[in-house]
């Protein structure tokens, strides 16, 4: 019996209808959370079966998936999955059926799920102290940024609750920037520069720079003075990047979201040397690329170059909410009490599991095995995949693969779901993106290109 039925057996009066489900919140059927973590600790996880969910109130997945439509608001193109449980790189759906999870929560589920150690740092923070927001200081939250200091260029961090804030919150910090280094000005710096197929966020000042139309359009105005340049071309960038105009620029080392395109050293390097000429500050959004994913820490570390800020977020928590600015002493220099704030961002419970997941990502042989786990994903790609007519390019770094098709990729993602394998589509849609737990075997990186290489045939058929 799983953890949750063992809760919901235990401790919630039987429930019937589907409208007395929903009523679990409001107090009808409490629930007590005083030993949770004992209890989940001595039951072994299973996959919540159909059964199980017939204890919920639903027949099936797609009786919950239909409830869910009179719900949620419907900003969710979702894949008709239900998840239920996890272990590892493996995920279960309401009716038991296994799925090889190389999706990992679009980059997020770094460790897999239900790690061990990750699982013992929630629940050990969860029975001591969950939050008392940023009014006082807390032990999980300096020692969080600790980490993150010393294990990069930074001089202090601001924690977030994601990347899209983050990435405001480095927005504030670069115009605030510009005003604190220019007094004298009466309009200092304002403008941004970002760069095509990029992905920001979607909070307003992030969308702004983000490059693809059908995301901004629908929501314009959004903040002014934002140029979009295209991804590595150097030349465009010197020319673009002007003193007493733009206040920063904003570039993922490797963008994601985009397709998996990857800078080179000549390109951030470009970058670094006409911001410094201009009294621009260089951001690398690495909310997707960073922390272990490319096989080192840092995306930015494979080319030696280094920003002035640095945004995180996806897998720094292990899959609870959070978002981090890194930043030197020069930016942190010009940020005041007041000019800036979050409610639950850096919290105990949260900071806590980010501390387990930064520990172990930077264990000695952790990176290096991200590096050959990737070598040997791409090698796996080209043998059975390489010669089809679809694929144009196999592409990235570590475990951040795209394989870009010359036809959209949805169908095979498709196939890949239904046989059990769980990936990305990214770029125009035509763009296969593998972006597995960093603790994934071989043995399953080898499981998910063979389910891959049998599924090809669906981009023919569609």
């Amino acid at each position: 019996m799983s953890c949750l039925n063992s809760l919901i057996s235990g401790y919630v009066s039987p429930i019937g209808d589907h409208s007395r489900l929903f009523n679990l919140g409001k107090g009808r059927y409490p629930i007590r959370f005083q030993n949770f973590h004992k209890v989940c600790a001595s039951l072994s996880v299973e996959p919540l079966t159909s059964t199980n969910a017939t204890k919920l109130g639903f027949g099936s997945s797609k009786e919950l998936m239909a409830a869910e439509a009179n719900l949620l608001v419907g900003t969710y193109n979702r894949a008709a999955v239900v998840i239920a449980s996890g272990k590892g790189c493996t995920l279960y759906d309401v009716e038991g059926k296994e799925y090889l999870d190389m999706a990992s929560g679009i980059a997020v589920n770094a460790l897999g799920h239900g790690d061990e150690d990750w699982v013992n740092a929630v629940t050990q923070k969860a029975n001591i102290l969950t939050h008392v927001s940023n009014v006082y200081y807390s032990v999980p939250q300096l020692e969080l940024a600790k980490r993150l200091v010393d294990g990069s260029f930074a001089d202090r961090v601001f924690f977030s609750n994601s990347g899209t804030e983050a990435n405001e919150a480095a927005i504030k910090f670069a115009r605030k920037y510009q005003w604190f280094s220019n007094p004298d000005e009466k309009q200092p710096a304002t403008e941004f520069i970002s760069f095509t197929n990029c992905f920001h966020g979607r909070t307003m000042g992030a969308l702004a720079l983000t490059s693809k139309e059908q995301y901004r359009l629908p929501f314009e105005p959004v903040m002014p003075g934002v140029s979009f340049l295209e991804y590595g071309n150097i030349e465009a960038a010197k020319e673009a990047i002007v003193r007493g105009k733009t206040a920063a620029v904003f570039v993922e080392p490797i963008q994601g979201e985009g397709g998996i395109y990857s800078g080179t050293k000549e390109f951030l390097q470009s970058l670094r040397d006409a911001c410094d000429a201009a009294g621009a500050l260089l951001v690398f959004d690495e909310v997707q690329c960073g922390l272990g994913r490319t096989g080192y820490l840092w995306a930015h570390e494979i080319y030696g170059v280094f920003p002035d800020i640095m945004t995180l977020a996806k897998p720094l928590a292990g899959g609870l909410p959070i978002g981090a600015v890194l930043m030197t002493n020069k930016v942190a220099s010009a940020i005041n009490y007041g000019d800036h704030g979050s409610t639950f961002a850096g919290s105990p419970l949260v900071c806590n599991a980010a501390v387990a997941v930064f520990d172990k990502v930077t264990k000695p042989g952790f990176l290096a095995s991200v590096t050959k786990k990737g070598e040997y994903l791409k090698e796996l790609l080209l043998q059975k995949l390489g010669g089809n007519k679809h694929v144009k390019e196999i592409r990235g770094t570590g475990l951040i693969i795209g394989v870009e098709l010359d036809v959209s990729a949805s169908p095979l993602v498709d196939a890949c779901r239904n046989s059990g394998l769980l990936i990305l589509t990214a770029g125009k849609g035509n763009v296969v993106r593998i972006v597995p737990p960093l603790v994934i075997s071989e043995q399953e990186l080898e499981l998910g290109v063979n389910i891959m290489s049998k599924c090809m045939s669906s981009l023919d058929e569609s």
